[in-house]
């Protein structure tokens, strides 16, 4: 009897692993694209954007600040309360409209970090966005 239960266990187990279970989006922490991090809705998130572009980015908290220059290089902190309301956004451009990438890094739990690079399809990326959910994604 116990080697039937067992054998069933095993081929329950073995029949949930072909089956297609949602992906939990918070496991990338580098080089990571839209959809791959996730916060916990509501989670306070530092913010931290770099430039590693030649040129010059123009960064902006939608509603929160104005366009702030980022030098290339430079990594700017932005707003300590970023991320507790419910679909907050960051804007960037290359001042002189040439296309950039967003890579995203999570160092630690409640740290997103936003590196813009050269390159892409025009227009490129142009915001990072938090959904209700926690999840980020690059537009």
């Amino acid at each position: 009897m116990m080697k039937v239960v067992l054998g069933g266990l095993a081929i329950g187990v073995m029949l949930l692993g072909g089956l297609a279970l949602p992906v939990t989006a918070q496991t990338c922490t580098a080089n990571c694209r839209s959809r791959q991090i996730q916060f916990t809705p509501g989670q306070r998130i530092r913010l931290q954007m770099v430039n590693q572009t030649a040129g010059l980015v123009l960064v902006e908290q939608v509603v929160r600040t104005s366009p702030v220059p980022v030098l290339p290089g430079q990594r700017l902190e932005l707003d300590p309360t970023f991320g507790t309301e419910p679909n907050v956004s960051v804007v960037f451009w290359d001042e002189t409209s040439l296309p950039v990438v967003a890579i995203l890094f999570r160092p630690n739990p409640n740290t997103l970090r936003i590196e813009i690079r050269p390159g892409g399809r025009p227009p490129g990326d142009r915001s990072v966005y938090i959904e209700n959910d926690g999840k980020v994604s690059i537009l």
